[in-house]
């Protein structure tokens, strides 16, 4: 693979989580039954519930309208690095601009369209799956929603990630393998998201790992996250989140083709 064609491929398997997971399909949840509450197994809500009360709780979040990121991205085995940031607003626009060995790459959703900009391709705007994911990830409270975004939640057991237990969610995305979530038992807090992530080439699997949670603004935001793909696998370090600027929407709208 040539380093330009490599380069493309990193910034289009970039997935931007903050404090948000990947999330599915905008149609109502239907979660899995509910199981009976015991001290060692709680039901789906109450996984999803404490999950949010980690994360600094709804009234938190609902005081929050916009959000802006940067940070840092490595890729130690192929010796690249780059830039990122990230605007997002409620309730549904997000614009990212990454920055690799001086290419630049955008993506963006401005409540309806779905686009990208790199220097490959140009300006193209998404359909499909690749939409669909878009507009999942530009849901500016979907930690808040996942009943509602998601076809179904359905918590499936345990599993241990290093020297932590976690609960495992899966969410059924309404087509192909459903998004995997895996809680921490004891803080709440999300630790790993695996989902797939569309492009015209296809989907790829990308699995993400949260680390060094920390409180801005009264809610938590992971500043580390390891993302691994079949390919490769990078570090994303934020080093800044500033919410509740003043954002303009034109901002997030689509450019016209160069």
């Amino acid at each position: 693979m040539s380093r330009n064609r490599a380069i493309l491929r990193l910034a289009r398997a970039y997935v931007i989580t903050s404090v948000m997971l990947v999330l599915s399909s905008t149609s109502l949840a239907q979660t899995a039954p509910k199981k009976a509450a015991s001290a060692s197994t709680p039901t789906l809500d109450q996984v999803l519930d404490k999950y949010v009360d980690a994360l600094g709780g709804r009234e938190a979040w609902k005081k929050l309208v916009s959000r802006q990121s940067t940070g840092t991205i490595e890729v130690p085995a192929m010796k690249l690095s780059g830039t990122f940031q990230v605007t997002e607003k409620a309730p549904n626009r997000m614009l990212s601009v990454v920055v690799v060995a001086g290419a630049n790459f955008r993506e963006g959703f401005d409540g309806k369209t779905g686009w990208s900009d790199d220097p490959q391709n140009g300006v193209r705007e998404q359909t499909g799956l690749e939409l669909e994911e878009a507009r999942r990830q530009a849901d500016f409270y979907h930690s808040l929603d996942l009943r509602q975004l998601y076809k179904k939640l359905t918590l499936t057991g345990t599993e241990k990630i290093g020297d932590r237990n976690t609960y495992v969610v899966e969410a059924a995305t309404g087509s192909g393998d459903p998004d995997k979530m895996y809680f921490d038992t004891e803080t709440g807090l999300a630790l790993r998201v695996v989902g797939q992530h569309h492009t015209p080439e296809g989907a790829s699997v990308v699995q993400e790992d949260l680390d060094d949670y920390r409180v801005v603004d009264g809610v938590k935001v992971p500043f580390t996250i390891l993302q691994t793909t079949a390919e490769s696998a990078f570090t994303i370090k934020i080093a800044e989140v500033h919410h509740n600027l003043t954002v303009d929407d034109a901002q997030f709208s689509k450019p016209a083709a160069q």
